[in-house]
């Protein structure tokens, strides 16, 4: 007897802190009018947020004696990244204060409804206009029309990728080629204005989860060499600059047992006119009245290993579903709970040779560390 599906109700943010609120708190922490501090950050001009990609709270939580700067900082509990766990909605939820049922970045690969093409996010490979794609203006685009300089300093490989011009295009984006120079770029930026908001980004931890696993060796050695990174920073900015370190999601790792190849069963594609996200989170697009059929067959096949449920019933994941949205995001959409991810052999192959995984509801890809580090001058 195949035992009943878990209720999506019992993940995703269910009212918590969610990451889009980070940026805007941010900004009225600056004093910037229209905004709210719903986070409750020290008054301040000068602020640098910095993203650890890949780094959730449970891996740091369990990995404290590897990063022991991070974990010394003033943290702020139960922060979650939102749905889909992922970089590309992550991040444009920081950038714009905006839930994913807004923004519409909605996972590592999506619809285009316009085309029925699917789109991977990260690599921006159809031919769609970033701007036209995400409209809406980022944070530090709105601050820095207020008279606060607003400044990224990134890696300069990232500087035109779609990803950058649906997060922070309309500021000027620093591109620097190593971890030194972006502490000396960082510091530059920072201190050539006395009321500013820098952003700024580090990829390592994710890439190194991804290809050896959260749980390795290698993984703990990236995570130390990032921590003593953000103590240096931390230790070159000015006195009265404050420095939020968060992430965009955490990471699991995923045994071979939990890998479940949707084209090994026959008929679980039939009705499904594409297969989208990734292999944690799928967003599933069906044919013309084939939802209820896909529902149920999908639900059938995964059990209680995953949600498969439809958006409409999921806005504690997604926010509210903008109608320019809404196509992008799949008729059935299957997050998976526990060690368990569908794959498709057919169409994403080289998700096989991964080791670690996000995208989905559980708690160690939602929860995000938010981490405070004051400036000596106001620690003082």
């Amino acid at each position: 007897m195949t035992a009943p599906p878990p209720l999506a109700s019992d993940y995703g943010p269910r009212g918590r802190l969610t990451i889009d609120r980070v940026m805007p708190s941010v900004a009225a922490a600056l004093g910037v009018p229209g905004f709210a501090d719903e986070v409750g950050f020290p008054r301040a001009s000068r602020y640098v947020v910095m993203v650890v990609d890949g780094l959730g709270q449970y891996l740091l939580d369990e990995n404290r004696d590897a990063a022991p700067f991070l974990s010394s900082l003033t943290g702020v509990d139960g922060v979650v990244c939102g749905v889909p766990s992922t970089t590309s909605t992550s991040l444009t939820s920081l950038s714009t204060g905006l839930r994913v049922g807004g923004h519409g970045m909605a996972g590592y690969t999506c619809r285009v409804p316009e085309t029925g093409r699917r789109m991977n996010l990260l690599v921006w490979d159809q031919p769609v206009e970033p701007e036209l794609w995400q409209p809406h203006r980022s944070v530090l685009a709105q601050v820095a029309e207020l008279g606060v300089a607003a400044d990224v300093v990134n890696d300069a490989k990232f500087s035109e990728s779609g990803l950058t011009r649906c997060t922070h295009r309309g500021v000027p984006y620093h591109g620097v080629n190593s971890t030194w120079e972006r502490l000396d770029v960082l510091v530059e930026v920072v201190e050539s204005a006395p009321h500013c908001l820098a952003y700024a980004y580090d990829a390592r931890l994710d890439h190194k989860g991804h290809a050896e696993g959260c749980d390795s060796d290698a993984w703990r050695e990236t995570l130390q060499a990032v921590d003593s990174d953000i103590e240096r920073i931390h230790e070159a900015l000015p006195d009265d600059t404050v420095l939020v370190v968060t992430a965009d999601h955490g990471m699991i790792d995923l045994p071979a047992e939990g890998r479940f190849d949707v084209d090994a069963i026959v008929g679980l594609r039939d009705g499904v006119d594409l297969i989208a996200g990734e292999a944690r989170f799928r967003h599933l697009y069906v044919a013309t009245g084939a939802a209820d059929d896909v529902l149920a067959r999908w639900r059938e096949a995964v059990g209680e290993r995953a949600v498969v449920e439809r958006p409409e019933n999921l806005v504690d994941w997604f926010g509210p579903i903008s109608p320019a949205v809404r196509g992008r995001i799949g008729d059935v959409v299957v997050a998976a709970v526990g060690q368990f991810a569908v794959f498709s052999s057919a169409d994403f192959p080289q998700e096989q040779s991964l080791s670690g995984f996000h995208g989905s509801v559980d708690e160690a890809e939602l929860l995000i560390p938010l981490l405070i580090a004051a400036g000596n001058r106001m620690a003082g």
